[in-house]
């Protein structure tokens, strides 16, 4: 037996005044949908989130063969359906918006890797920012994208011929990555997109894509038969989170050979007797402008050319050597051993004198806390943001940080970045 019942929210004279609903703007209606007391609901956008979220952190394992060095080519749609307004205020100002912030993290966790962005519009493809490590300059790309008009038809294999002439002759070592954002349910090629298909797959392109709008076939084909992810936004929040998924290195191939990399540790100009003096950098040589082309004597000199830099990393263009600094392999080195994922536990089960979250140190409350997280190695209660943040941005627990190192015992030496068999609590093992 079904029951049915029927609720009207206006009186007939408020409906008078009121316009039709195809005329109203654009309402996220289902975010109002909540839990009743009879434990009946639809699944929020946010629970969406957290799931998927907490669900890539149980996936993270160690001992796991990753590219750190990644090539990454964002392809964008710019044709005229990006002018809809389902995303605020448009779909274009809304993908560039949040694309700003993903370039920062993407360098920020992965720093000996490059970026490059493509964009599609006319039925037509065109590197707007070649393959680079400079965050800076790949942001100041995006926000001049916001001027430009979107017209006509994206044309997916286009762009795909152009992101296998770049990366096809990139090392074996790094990966090679595409992340496509489509809005658009067409594609304009002037061939059979299947043969593009293959050849990105026989040449190990892992292409990813993002539909704004919904699923299409040959979106979902070209990211199984490359090994990528496809996905469907539900609105702004998901797809930020669908973006952050793509931060951390993909596996490496399990027939990929390991191979040592050349790279080289620069010194400052003007220390310990290494200064050139008065010099241009070369990442400024080809940039148009005054305020960038300066000569001054700050900079990283090349230590095998001498060539001169302001910023790292970068490859060098006089001998091809790859300059880093110490702490950018360092922050390379948490994916190799990413944190253990916390224990779930049931408020309930929370001990009276940890009725607070270790890091934020807010009351667990029934309402807002469903989950109490729990360190497996100090037992130490956390909420469900700061879990989050622990395993995502700080990737070590404040717990195991704050207890001293068990020097006590034998054949035990500490270690703070979690490899070995270290006596200290880091939050790593």
């Amino acid at each position: 037996i079904h029951f049915y019942k029927r609720i009207y929210s206006r009186s007939m004279d408020d409906e008078k005044d009121k316009e039709y609903r195809w005329e109203t703007g654009y309402e996220k209606t289902w975010e109002a949908i909540q839990e009743d007391k009879d434990g009946m609901l639809d699944i929020s956008v946010q629970d969406i989130i957290q799931k998927a979220r907490r669900k890539r952190l149980a996936e993270r394992q160690g001992k796991t063969k990753l590219g750190m060095m990644r090539h990454l080519y964002l392809i964008i749609d710019m044709s005229e359906c990006m002018n809809n307004q389902d995303l605020k205020p448009t779909r274009l100002h809304c993908v560039l918006k949040l694309l700003e912030g993903f370039i920062d993290e993407y360098f920020y966790l992965n720093p000996i890797s490059q970026l490059g962005i493509i964009t599609t519009a006319n039925k037509r493809a065109e590197k707007v920012s070649d393959m680079t490590g400079n965050p800076r300059r790949h942001v100041e790309v995006v926000k001049g994208l916001k001027g430009k008009t979107c017209i006509g038809e994206p044309s997916l294999q286009n762009s795909l011929d152009m992101v296998i002439q770049s990366l096809r002759n990139m090392p074996p070592h790094a990966s090679r990555e595409v992340i496509v954002i489509m809005g658009s349910l067409t594609t304009c090629d002037p061939t059979d997109i299947s043969k593009t298909i293959t050849m990105a797959s026989e040449l190990k392109v892992r292409c990813s894509v993002i539909n704004l709008s919904a699923e299409v076939r040959i979106y979902r084909e070209l990211a199984v038969n490359t090994g990528g992810l496809h996905n469907v936004i539900l609105d702004d929040l998901h797809f930020k989170d669908l973006l952050a998924q793509h931060l951390d290195p993909p596996p490496s191939a399990a027939a990929a050979e390991s191979s040592l990399i050349r790279m080289g540790f620069p010194s400052h100009a003007g220390r310990e007797g290494e200064g050139g003096g008065l010099g241009m950098c070369l990442c400024h040589l080809d940039t148009s402008g005054d305020e960038s082309r300066k000569i001054s004597t700050a900079g990283y000199l090349c230590p095998q050319c001498s060539a001169k830099y302001c910023e790292l990393p970068v490859e060098c263009r006089g001998c091809g050597l790859t300059l880093v600094s110490a702490p950018h392999l360092a922050r390379s080195y948490h994916h190799l051993f990413p944190l253990p994922p916390f224990e779930e536990i049931p408020p309930e089960s929370v001990p009276a004198n940890q009725c607070s979250c270790s890091a934020c140190g807010q009351s667990f409350t029934g309402t807002k806390d469903r989950c109490v997280f729990q360190c497996p190695l100090c037992h130490q209660m956390f909420c469900t943001e700061c879990d989050l943040f622990v395993h995502e941005t700080l990737h070590t627990c404040p717990g195991c940080a704050a207890k001293p190192a068990r020097s006590s015992l034998p054949n035990s030496h500490p270690h703070t970045n979690g490899n070995g068999n270290g006596a200290a609590y880091n939050g790593v093992g």
